[in-house]
């Protein structure tokens, strides 16, 4: 693993129990310093604020980025939009990346680090995510943050609903007040208001095997079940040997949250498979993406937007402002 601080370049290699950086062993932790000598630290390319962490773990080299609230907001900010969407559009996201961060520290406070990198929490891009139009929503609402009942909320998002977003209920199994289901119009400009694909009998005989769905040939798919908001929840799998349900989700998982963009989806039979015709990409809870931008495009502010899309909850300021 390289890592670049100022113009060094250090070089970092696990070893079965250890760190070794440049040839010589430092323990499980090292650390370097970037924060309080205005240093910008990269890691395998990556530039990044503050300092940078590094654990010999069961896992391998984790890598840790100690970086301030406002920073990791800018860094984030410009991974999880379109950086040339409307300024208002972009003060929601700031806030409801920065809101979501706070509520993960509170839930993670024992952990080593608050949130993810990744997909599975919010995309980091670190400096070079900073666009001067991410910098300014970043800037423009710096400590905002919604509360529901005096604490940080689970602030999520999605690409877009399909129409009508999804409650926390449905989704996860858990009812949050502030994650119910809405109407969401004027989404037409998301590329994935209407999509479709082909999956062959093949691919998905190979891709459900692992999940014990073992049904034989797969003759019939259809949706059994659909959530209040229209999505699928349950699918019935019919073959040579038996019919089997699985629920929706898993099946998205075993395809690919690529190819079954969502589970806002109708199911039709092809010659070499199945066709899904769906509308909307991702889990559908919290704010749509394309719906919010909507709403910018005609006229809403940024606190009008968070007002629509967590009902309930209150815009407030963290300390530090």
């Amino acid at each position: 693993m390289q890592v670049k601080r100022g113009a060094s370049t250090l070089i970092l290699e696990p070893t079965s129990d250890a760190i070794r950086l440049d040839g010589r062993t430092v323990g499980r932790v090292w650390t370097a310093r970037g924060g309080r000598s205005r240093d910008v630290l990269s890691v395998n390319g990556m530039r990044v604020r503050g300092d940078l962490e590094f654990v010999r773990s069961d896992r391998g080299l984790e890598v840790i980025n100690h970086v301030g609230l406002e920073d990791y907001v800018a860094g984030t900010l410009g991974r999880e939009v379109y950086t040339s969407w409307h300024k208002e559009m972009l003060k929601a996201q700031a806030v409801v990346t920065r809101t979501y961060a706070m509520h993960q520290m509170a839930r993670n406070s024992a952990r080593a680090f608050d949130v993810g990198s990744g997909t599975g929490s919010q995309v980091y891009g670190g400096i070079d995510a900073e666009t001067e139009s991410v910098k300014r929503a970043t800037h423009k609402t710096r400590g905002e943050y919604l509360i529901y009942q005096n604490d940080p909320i689970l602030a999520v998002f999605h690409s877009a609903s399909g129409g009508q977003t999804a409650t926390a209920e449905e989704v996860w199994g858990e009812r949050i007040p502030y994650l119910t289901s809405i109407e969401v119009p004027n989404e037409e400009d998301s590329p994935d208001t209407y999509w479709r694909t082909t999956v062959s009998r093949t691919t998905l005989e190979r891709s459900l095997a692992p999940l014990g769905v073992g049904v034989g040939s797969i003759e019939k798919m259809d949706v059994a079940e659909r959530s209040s908001s229209g999505r699928a929840v349950r699918i019935r799998v019919r073959g040579t040997r038996e019919t089997q349900t699985m629920s929706a989700r898993t099946l998205r998982t075993a395809l690919g949250a690529s190819v079954i963009r969502s589970t806002m989806f109708e199911i039709r039979e092809a010659p070499d498979g199945f066709i899904f015709v769906g509308s909307g990409h991702g889990h559908g809870v919290g704010m749509s993406q394309w719906g919010a931008q909507a709403m910018a495009k005609n006229g809403a502010g940024y606190r009008e937007i968070l007002e629509t899309f967590y009902p309930g909850t209150k815009l407030t300021e963290a300390p530090y402002r």
